[in-house]
């Protein structure tokens, strides 16, 4: 195993056990509005332990967080982005879907992630170029001919609301061509079960790098293409996303350009 890895996953499971236990004292936990999301005392905590983890095996190391920013270091080439609770939302109001996602970049290439799951205890690994695990056994996204049969993950854009229009404009024609929809609030998941087959196919937009590092590269090594909405690999940047095999992710782009305004296609 990629010794940066290890340091992945010890840093989501001590966070998520954190995570976990915070629920034995709900009333503790502190609930604050950050633009049009939210966070808690719990986010602020499992970061820190995420950040103390990763700090005592590698301090010179660059991070940027969901919570604390963009924290500098001497090795400008290796940088973790981390989010301590992907769907802070859900977790606020005990509904169990959100995880801790840690992943590595070095020389601006993701390298290794761990997406952790402490509701369900579910690990999501993957390094680059060694596919991707569940649990410690290798997963596979599925491999549909198109969009029909298919079920596909998004999410309302409520970070992203100016493109509220082109979002319901978008969905309703893929609606026509697939099977179900899902919406779970939760991105790092969503990209996931993408890599777990648990889904066909993810389309969403307006996400910040945290919500996607670690994710698409766990999708990416289970057999999945990752695309930003103008079918190139910029997501990272633009925080627009679509995934899923060549036969899924190729309507999906032909439905966002047909559907979408001009603002999504930068």
């Amino acid at each position: 195993m990629h010794p940066m890895l290890n340091i992945a996953i010890r840093a989501a499971r001590k966070a998520g056990d954190h995570v976990i236990k915070s629920l034995e004292k709900s009333q503790a936990i502190e609930v604050a509005n950050k633009g049009n999301d939210v966070v808690t005392n719990i986010d602020n905590e499992a970061e820190a332990i995420i950040i103390d983890t990763i700090r005592k095996s590698y301090p010179d190391h660059c991070i940027i967080a969901a919570e604390s920013g963009t924290i500098e270091g001497k090795d400008k080439e290796c940088q973790w982005i981390i989010d301590p609770v992907d769907g802070t939302k859900n977790f606020v109001r005990g509904y169990p879907h959100y995880a801790i996602s840690v992943a590595l970049r070095m020389r601006g290439r993701t390298e290794v992630a761990a997406v952790y799951d402490p509701a369900r205890n579910e690990l999501f690994t993957a390094t680059r170029g060694a596919g991707a695990q569940l649990n410690s056994q290798r997963i596979r996204s599925s491999q549909p001919r198109d969009l029909t049969g298919t079920t596909l993950a998004t999410g309302l854009p409520f970070a992203a609301k100016q493109h509220s229009e082109s979002f319901i404009k978008i969905q309703s024609a893929l609606f026509v061509e697939c099977d179900d929809m899902r919406m779970s609030g939760c991105a790092a998941l969503d990209l996931c079960y993408l890599a777990a087959g648990r889904v066909d196919g993810v389309f969403r937009l307006g996400l910040k790098p945290w919500e996607i590092a670690a994710g698409e590269l766990i999708a990416r090594e289970a057999g999945a293409i990752c695309a930003d909405f103008t079918g190139n690999t910029n997501h990272l940047v633009t925080g627009n996303i679509v995934a899923g095999n060549a036969r899924v992710v190729k309507p999906l782009l032909s439905k966002i350009r047909e559907h979408g305004s001009e603002a999504l296609a930068k």
